[in-house]
């Protein structure tokens, strides 16, 4: 359960000013159309962080323990720092002739990939070794941060500190990859 809860946290630390949830703000905006987008989300997501958690699990699987908790402690680190930076969505979306579930979809598995929740998901599931859970915790991770965004659309944006939520995002990862980093430490002098 330890796997779903911080996968959860993080990701939807982290999603908070991302391009995926601008592009919830922009989709709900132009398509208007709540259930289909929020459902698009999920689907997205979900095939999106399957792709990661089961590269993530392999890699954990493949490689010795120390080497996961050098690569996961340094990788959460970076995606620490790389939350500071805020997104910009600068595609211009093409959406006349197609349903709101089909380009929410397509939209959010593209931006998606490479994205740092994609990554953290690999990092999670390989730190974790429960995919299944990591899997759920990033997508109602994602979910928690963009569903309001589909429903109160560019309304949510001016009200919500940005900047803090992505100091707080950024001091998450921090922390974890200090604390998995130490558990190197800790495992190296016992």
């Amino acid at each position: 359960m330890e796997s779903f809860l911080v996968s959860c946290a993080l990701v939807a630390a982290a999603e908070m000013g991302d391009k995926t949830q601008l592009l919830a703000f922009v989709l709900a905006g132009r398509l208007r159309r709540p259930w289909p987008i929020i459902c698009g989300i999920l689907v997205a997501t979900l095939l999106n962080h399957t792709l990661a958690g089961g590269l993530g699990y392999v890699l954990g699987s493949w490689l010795s323990r120390t080497t996961v908790q050098w690569i996961t402690g340094l990788s959460f680190i970076g995606f620490g720092l790389w939350t500071l930076h805020p997104d910009s969505l600068d595609e211009k979306l093409e959406l006349r002739g197609r349903g709101a579930f089909i380009i929410t979809v397509i939209a959010f598995f593209i931006a998606e990939m490479g994205d740092k929740t994609q990554l953290a998901t690999v990092a999670l599931a390989a730190r974790f070794q429960t995919p299944v859970l990591v899997i759920l915790g990033t997508t109602a991770g994602m979910l928690v941060a963009d569903v309001p965004a589909v429903w109160l659309g560019g309304k949510l944006a001016h009200r919500v500190p940005m900047k803090a939520l992505r100091i707080t995002a950024a001091l998450l990862f921090l922390a974890l990859g200090i604390v998995t980093l130490l558990g190197l430490q800790q495992k190296g002098s016992a």
